[in-house]
């Protein structure tokens, strides 16, 4: 195979950003940007488990309220876009603190405001943060430590939006019964000035690379790979995203568990999603090609297994934390990959990424809710499940990731 002489991202190898072999991991930077992810995935999925006193003390119906969460991906997806041209030429440091500032302003704003409307604006701007902060994560940890070490480091990261997760709707729900959903995002404003605290002390400087323009993206989507990759993409977060959410009716109403026993079996989902992700990691080492297919398969045959048992209780719980640790796989390993793909152009690509996932996210929703009213949850699980294992199928066959030693010795 004359791969190696052909490929064009070969080619651009000395303008890679990657961090040499022999430069000492950054690991206290990377867990001060794990913090960071943690705070921003918290506050994303908040208003879920306070939904209903936030539309009361506001006035608002519960239908109403909940565009929060819209409002905030909506700015994440064009965010993510264009954060690199119009960051490109401050240094990538500077522009993190800058992300976490917003969290706290974001969370202040929320917990303090008297009308929807102020309440909408401090979710555009934690969306401004959260797409800002995903688009530059991998091309940032590509800089902070050794390529061999990149797969680890990214499921350290990944595990933050894990442990967010977990916390968000079950600790979420549960503290602001006591102290008030206000409270609640105080102390995500909290975590947003401990974030920048942390962030500060361990970043080191980071001058931007590479030349993030608009037409950069259009150049990255027509790169040999990119286009297929952000396909399988789409389709596999398409499909866990038709399933996830309406999850919830599958175990009321076919499975028949209450309301009470919903929240347990999703913490085991967010449980095993944390495990996942540093299991990634080590598959990722031994082959990122096979592990970028085996996630969408296992999450697949967990559906429809799920609707061959038809209720079945214990084998159900089983197969949802199988799902969680398999999809906590995903963004490690998709991630990598836009490292791999386009490393002169890592915040560029992890755009495309971001965006690639936000519309996979708000697809997912649409498809699923058509398919609930048509054929309800059996049909949803069957379907969607069918679109993961052909997505697995399809990524198997149209990617050609480079094997971590050829990325190494780039």
């Amino acid at each position: 195979m004359r791969e190696p002489q052909t490929d064009p991202q070969r080619n651009q190898t000395p303008t890679a950003p990657a961090a040499p072999d022999q430069a000492p991991a950054a690991w206290l930077a990377v867990l001060a940007m794990t913090l960071g992810v943690f705070g921003l995935v918290t506050a994303e999925f908040l208003p879920v488990s306070l939904l209903t006193p936030i539309a009361r003390d506001l006035n608002v119906s519960e239908g109403l309220a909940g565009q929060a969460v819209s409002a905030t991906a909506i700015l994440a997806l064009i965010t993510s876009l264009v954060i690199a041209t119009v960051t490109r030429r401050f240094d990538r440091r500077k522009v993190l603190l800058g992300f976490s500032v917003l969290l706290v302003i974001s969370s202040i704003m929320v917990a303090m405001a008297q009308s929807f409307a102020f309440l909408l604006l401090g979710r555009v701007i934690l969306g401004i943060a959260l797409g800002g902060f995903w688009a530059m994560s991998a091309a940032t940890i590509m800089r902070l430590v050794p390529a061999k070490h990149i797969p680890r480091a990214l499921a350290i990261l990944f595990s933050g939006v894990s442990a967010a997760t977990v916390f968000a709707a079950p600790v979420g729900s549960y503290l602001g019964d006591i102290i008030s959903w206000r409270s609640v995002f105080l102390l995500t404003a909290g975590i947003g000035a401990l974030t920048f605290v942390a962030q500060y002390a361990t970043l080191p400087s980071l001058p931007p690379r590479g030349r993030a323009s608009l037409r950069t993206l259009i150049d990255l989507i027509n790169r040999p790979r990119m286009k297929f990759g952000l396909l399988a993409l789409i389709l596999i977060i398409t499909g866990h995203f038709t399933l996830f959410t309406y999850v919830r009716p599958f175990l009321e109403n076919v499975t028949g568990v209450a309301t009470a026993g919903v929240s347990g079996v999703l913490l085991g989902f967010g449980l095993a999603n944390f495990a996942g992700t540093y299991l990634a990691g080590a598959l990722i080492a031994r082959s990122l090609r096979m592990t970028i297919a085996l996630m969408p398969l296992i999450m697949g045959l967990c559906a429809l297994a799920m609707v061959t048992l038809n209720g079945a209780l214990t084998p159900t719980i089983v197969l949802v934390a199988i799902w969680g640790m398999a999809f906590g796989g995903v963004p490690v390993a998709w991630s990598t990959w836009i490292t791999r793909t386009v490393p002169d152009e890592a915040e560029s690509g992890g755009g495309l990424f971001v965006a690639g996932f936000q519309t996979a996210i708000a697809s997912g929703a649409v498809l699923g809710g058509v398919l609930f009213d048509y054929v309800g949850s059996l049909g949803v699980f069957a379907i969607g499940g069918s679109i993961l294992v052909g997505a697995a199928a399809f990524a198997t066959v149209v990617l050609r990731a480079p094997s971590p030693v050829a990325t190494e010795q780039a």
